[in-house]
Parts: C-alpha cells; sequence; structure tokens
C-alpha cells in the first residue's frame, strides 16, 4: 500500500529548505549559512516556480550557497495558481518521502511557501514558517491567501517583530512563535560588502553618486491591471518631469509580458530618463538599491531592504504588510496614483536618512537554525500531536 502519511518512526533528524523565488534564496541565505556552520543535517528543495539563471541560480552562484538537491523543473509549464501549486505539491511530495525529513521550512508568502507546507503537512512533517505574521488585509493579493494559511498549519512560526506576532495571535493561530527578527537584515550586512567588492554595475550604467531613482513593479495585482500599470508608468513620468535624474527600471519578465499584452510597451520611450534594463543579480540589485536617491516598488522585500540601508522608498501599492517601514519613517505609501506618487517622493527626499532599523540585529537566520536544531534533539518533537 503507497505511503499516504509518515509516522514519527519514519522521520529523520533533518531538516527541509525550501525555496523557489529570488527573495526566497535571499532571505534563506543566512539560515542556510548557520545550518552550514551548526553542522545540522538539511537539504534544500527548489519548488521550479522561478528557474532561469537570472532568476534564481544566478543567486546561488552569487551568494555562494549549495545547489538545491531537489528541482521541479515541470513547474515552469504552468501559469494559472492552482495548477503551478499542485505541480510544486507533487514535486515537494516526492522529495520529501525521499528524505523524510523531521522538520521542513518555508518562508514567506509566494505560491512556493504554501505548496511546501501542504505538502509536508499532509505527510504528517512539522512546518516551520519564517516571516510569519506579516498581514496586508487585503484579499485581492494572492500572497495575503498563501501567508494566512501557512501561519494556520504551522507547528512553529518565526516572526519578524512584535506587531506581527500580534497579528498571529488575533488571527488565533496554533503555532509556537517566536520573535527572532528578519532575516534579511542578516543577508544584507552579510552580502552589502561582498557587492561592493565585485559589483560593477554602477560603473556600466554610468551611474554617479545618489544621483539616480530605482523601481521596480512586477506584482500580480499591479501589473496584470492595464489601468494600475498605466497609472504606475504616469507616476514614473511625473517623477522624471519633476526631478530630471536618471530612473533604472529593471523589469520583471511579467511586468514585460503584460506592457506588450496592454499595448503599453512603447510608453517607456517617452520618459525622459528612465531606462529599462534586464533582471540584475542580488549584488548587482543591493548596489544599485543602496546608492540610489530613492527607490519606487511594489515589492515587500525591497521596502525591508531600503528601510534597513536608509534609502527613501515610496511603495507602489495601496497597503504594505510590512507596515514597520513607514512608522520608522523610511517608506510612504504612494498607491498606483501619479498624484500620490509625486506627494510621497517630495515627502521622502525630504526627510532625513535617520530612522531605525525594525527588523532586528543580524542575528535572525541564527536563531531560526538554532531553534530547529534544538527542536530535532528534543522529545518535545513528537508527530503524534496535530494542530
Amino acid at each position: 500500500m503507497a505511503v499516504k502519511v509518515l509516522s514519527e518512526n519514519d522521520l529523520q533528524k533533518k531538516i527541509g529548505v525550501v525555496v523557489g523565488t529570488r527573495p526566497g534564496i535571499i532571505k534563506f541565505s543566512p539560515v542556510i549559512r548557520a545550518l552550514e556552520e551548526s553542522g545540522a543535517d538539511y537539504f534544500i528543495v527548489h519548488t521550479g516556480q522561478h528557474y532561469s539563471y537570472n532568476m534564481d541560480k544566478q543567486f546561488f552562484e552569487e551568494l555562494e550557497l549549495p545547489e538545491p538537491s531537489y528541482t521541479n523543473e515541470a513547474v515552469r509549464k504552468e501559469t494559472l495558481h492552482g495548477a503551478q501549486t499542485a505541480e510544486m505539491i507533487r514535486g515537494m511530495e516526492q522529495a520529501f518521502l525521499s528524505e523524510r525529513p523531521a522538520v521542513v521550512i518555508v518562508g514567506g508568502d509566494a505560491n512556493t511557501n504554501l505548496a511546501g507546507a501542504l505538502a509536508a503537512r499532509k505527510l504528517g512533517i512539522h512546518v516551520a514558517h519564517m516571516e510569519a505574521g506579516l498581514r496586508s488585509d487585503d484579499w485581492r493579493m494572492p500572497e495575503e491567501h498563501n501567508r494566512v494559511m501557512i501561519d494556520h498549519i504551522s507547528e512553529y512560526l518565526f516572526t519578524p517583530t512584535a506587531h506581527t506576532r500580534e497579528n498571529l495571535v488575533n488571527d488565533n493561530v496554533k503555532g509556537e512563535m517566536h520573535i527572532v527578527g528578519n532575516t534579511i537584515v542578516d543577508a544584507v550586512y552579510q552580502n552589502l560588502e561582498l557587492a561592493r567588492e565585485k559589483s560593477r554595475v554602477l560603473k556600466e550604467l554610468a551611474l554617479d553618486g545618489t544621483d539616480y531613482f530605482l523601481v521596480t513593479a512586477h506584482r500580480e495585482e499591479n501589473v496584470d491591471s492595464a489601468e494600475r500599470l498605466s497609472g504606475i508608468l504616469g507616476s514614473f513620468r511625473g517623477i522624471s518631469e519633476k526631478y530630471n535624474v536618471p530612473i533604472i527600471f529593471p523589469v520583471h519578465p511579467r511586468t514585460v509580458n503584460r506592457l506588450k499584452e496592454f499595448d503599453l510597451y512603447g510608453i517607456p520611450d517617452t520618459i525622459n530618463g528612465l531606462e529599462l534594463i534586464e533582471p540584475v543579480g542580488y549584488l548587482d540589485f543591493l548596489m544599485l538599491m543602496a546608492n540610489a536617491g530613492l527607490v519606487l516598488t511594489d515589492s515587500g522585500g525591497i521596502q525591508e531592504e531600503t528601510c534597513i540601508m536608509q534609502v527613501p522608498c515610496v511603495t507602489l501599492r495601496d497597503n504594505t504588510e510590512r507596515p514597520e517601514t513607514v512608522e520608522a519613517g523610511g517608506n510612504c505609501i504612494g498607491t498606483t496614483c501619479p498624484e500620490t506618487v509625486l506627494e510621497c517622493a517630495e515627502k521622502m527626499l525630504s526627510r532625513d536618512r535617520d530612522w531605525d532599523n525594525p527588523f532586528g540585529d543580524g542575528a535572525a537566520g541564527r536563531k531560526i537554525a538554532d531553534i530547529l536544531i534544538q527542536k530535532l534533539d528534543t522529545d518535545e518533537h513528537t508527530h503524534s500531536q496535530s494542530l
């Protein structure tokens, strides 16, 4: 008879690490390094959600991380959320049956993480969620569905801040909560010096000092809407007309496709100073962020990174699951309305870059690794319990 659920005796004192997106690889890099240093038995599963040289393989190489033991390349042919998630679950289920880890850790809110959590949960493997407790309360966002579901099926919840822990308490989750800070702080601290040594992107793009702006846009609720994507382009036009500085735009593949689909592809050429470039590696992007006069983005991770590096940020969304960045003074919610974005840009550029980093001391990766290893070594880690 085929195995459907693993028993406690089937499981090994081993940790499964699930990645599948660029932000996930970056945020897990400090955890993976800490597991390596501890000599822990672990393995990496790549779900295949992003699988190309630019979107992920380059990040493993730049960050000097071990390659995944398992990669599901079949995912790339799926485009719908349900089909993509189902294919990732299938691939990870096979990896987990082969490795039989006692705990699987996922991090964040992409489909990758929901699939990893569900695959582990269905097999009776404990789930740990790094970056637990984030909430935008915006149910248009697939990421919001994912993060809520993952939190409710996780035994171990690693929260970045007291605010995110409070969200978990309010949601009545059953797992064990630990405030550890955010591993993006670790990643920025660990990799910024490396970026300064290795990156040549500023010279290649002929950028001088902080006299340029950096922009990104890739979220589904933004770029899959012709109206919102047009608003974002209009925002870039307004910024260009007011400040007359280079605006660097590494364009996500999804965004390129939607610009063409909505017949908007020629508009960037009419915006003075806007330079569309191919996606860049993490170290190059870190340098572009660290030296920018202003960053405009719809990325959650970039909101955190700019806040940590004291680079002013305008968020091209109606809300954020990172309210700490706004409260600290490093971020302003600009929506996709050109007038509001311009107001936020003016506000952020007039502000002193002296806010405090709200995301911890740069030791989150070590804390997470230590807790997971401790759980494997104690009698607390049993699989007769259920949530």
